[in-house]
């Protein structure tokens, strides 16, 4: 396993992972998958302030991780929102934890101090999603600090969001 930072010219096999989440899923809440022209661009975005991570196994991308402003106020410089997407066929083999891990190795090197994810989750669990990413961030230590009910509409379901926080530095 490799965890590098991402290029744009990665966009197109990132976008592979995320696509079907898109379409078949409700983890993402766009309806709309992104052109390689407006992926590439976000990994550029990205990349100006924030880690764009990006893991292989036998020179296969398997997932991608990042981080984004919490708030563009300046005020929540020392937080910022993550996120993370595993390629459907690789779940559940430590992808995921080895990404965070990294990432927010990086961020705190950086002087973030507090993480926080945005998590789609069922009211009740179906065909398009679970509450298997609340699990997930739970199990690396975020906590869940809020709800949002009936928020994203997708599928013909109403889904909610929960807000997740981890504090990964020491408040002085």
């Amino acid at each position: 396993m490799r965890i590098r930072t991402a290029d744009v010219g990665d966009a197109a096999a990132l976008l592979a992972i995320y696509a079907p989440y898109v379409q078949g899923t409700a983890v993402s809440f766009e309806y709309e998958v992104p052109t390689i022209g407006e992926f590439s661009a976000r990994i550029e975005r990205t990349l100006e302030r924030y880690p764009y991570l990006v893991v292989e196994e036998d020179g296969e991308v398997r997932g991608y991780a990042y981080a984004a402003p919490f708030h563009h106020r300046a005020a929540y410089n020392r937080s910022c929102e993550v996120s993370i997407y595993i390629d459907s066929g690789a779940r559940r083999k430590g992808y995921g934890r080895a990404l965070y891990d990294e990432l927010q190795r990086r961020l705190a090197k950086m002087g973030i101090l507090n993480l926080y994810a945005c998590i789609a989750v069922p009211v009740e669990a179906d065909e398009y999603l679970t509450r298997d990413s609340e699990e997930f961030h739970a199990r690396l230590g975020f906590r869940k600090v809020g709800e949002f009910h009936k928020c994203g509409y997708k599928f013909g379901h109403w889904y909610n969001t929960v807000w997740m926080e981890k504090m990964i530095g020491e408040h002085v």
